[in-house]
């Protein structure tokens, strides 16, 4: 009988000692949500392929204009900020199947988009432009009759060369993404890549191309992107007002679009 309550007692204190140990754990689990480090996370989609706002570098990670911005914003509003890659056409469906919280991607707040989600402040205007070979000689609209120009799917280049078809004449070829734009005109696949000014130009520069700006539209200004419900808008709205108002946006545009603001066309 005594060794019956010695066991007992053992097992008693050993429960004890267990409840003492969770408890403990428990604690500090609480004070790690209180100190910040498990924040919520802030999703957001973007389509890797548009420098020098979004790419991946060698080592496969993030990088460009939006991305740092995005961090500043995530930042400011105490969100751990994760990125999520896919095609720019799906970037509108991911956020109305309620996929992501945000999306960044060079993305131009077009009256059509805004029927369907709504938009921050601009945060960057570029304007559009046409790319060609050197010696394709194609250096106003007038000179894209008959030639066959790309865009890229989903994006305003898309809209804005389906309206100057009819007017001037050429064909339009769709493609998946800017790099692919590249590739066909750099295999004669098409003759004219339209895109992003700012995307344009580095293009320009890096691969020794020719282009001019399209004098017929005017960028509404490229905007973040949320669901059309979301409560995210204005807190963003007030955290790009705080950039604008200390220089750190500035200091984004020196530091990815200074050197593709400018090029003679």
């Amino acid at each position: 009988m005594k060794l019956s309550i010695r066991k007992l007692l053992v097992f008693v204190l050993l429960i004890s000692l267990l409840a003492a140990c969770g408890t403990s754990e428990q604690g500090k689990t609480d004070a790690a949500a209180k100190d910040g480090s498990d924040k919520k996370v802030l999703k957001m989609a973007t389509s890797a392929d548009f420098p020098p706002f979004e790419s991946r570098n060698p080592n496969g990670e993030f990088e460009g204009f939006d991305i740092d911005l995005a961090n500043l914003i995530a930042d400011e509003l105490g969100y751990k900020l994760k990125i999520e890659d896919m095609k720019f056409e799906g970037l509108i469906g991911s956020l109305q199947a309620d996929r992501v919280d945000m999306v960044m991607a060079g993305m131009s707040a077009t009256k059509d988009r805004r029927k369907n989600v709504a938009f921050s402040n601009a945060y960057n205007r570029s304007g559009e432009m046409f790319i060609s070979q050197p010696d394709n000689k194609i250096d106003d609209l007038a000179s894209l009759k008959g030639k066959t120009v790309g865009v890229q799917l989903g994006t305003i280049q898309e809209e804005g060369a389906k309206k100057l078809s009819e007017e001037y004449g050429f064909e339009v070829k769709k493609v998946d993404d800017s790099k692919i734009l590249i590739q066909e005109l750099n295999s004669n696949r098409i003759d004219v890549a339209y895109m992003d000014k700012t995307v344009a130009v580095g293009y320009i520069e890096a691969q020794g191309l020719a282009g001019f700006d399209d004098p017929t539209t005017s960028s509404p200004g490229m905007g973040i992107a949320f669901p059309k419900d979301s409560d995210l808008v204005d807190d963003v709205n007030k955290v790009l007002e705080k950039l604008e108002e200390n220089g750190k946006l500035q200091e984004l545009k020196e530091k990815w679009l200074s050197d593709y603001q400018e090029i003679d066309s």
